[in-house]
């Protein structure tokens, strides 16, 4: 989580392209969980809804 805080911190990632390191049903590959992203960026992470 240290790298994607660092990241975030020096802009080099947005909120919106952090969300895809959040491991989900969909991404199992990702590389922090939903909380740390809230720890991170200040937002809750929310998926996007399904058509």
């Amino acid at each position: 989580m240290e790298f994607w805080q660092i990241a975030f911190m020096f802009k080099w990632v947005t909120a919106e392209q952090l969300k895809i390191a959040v491991k989900t049903e969909a991404n199992p590959y990702g590389e922090i969980t939903p909380k740390q992203y809230k720890e991170i960026t200040g937002q809750n992470f929310e998926t996007q809804a399904k058509a």
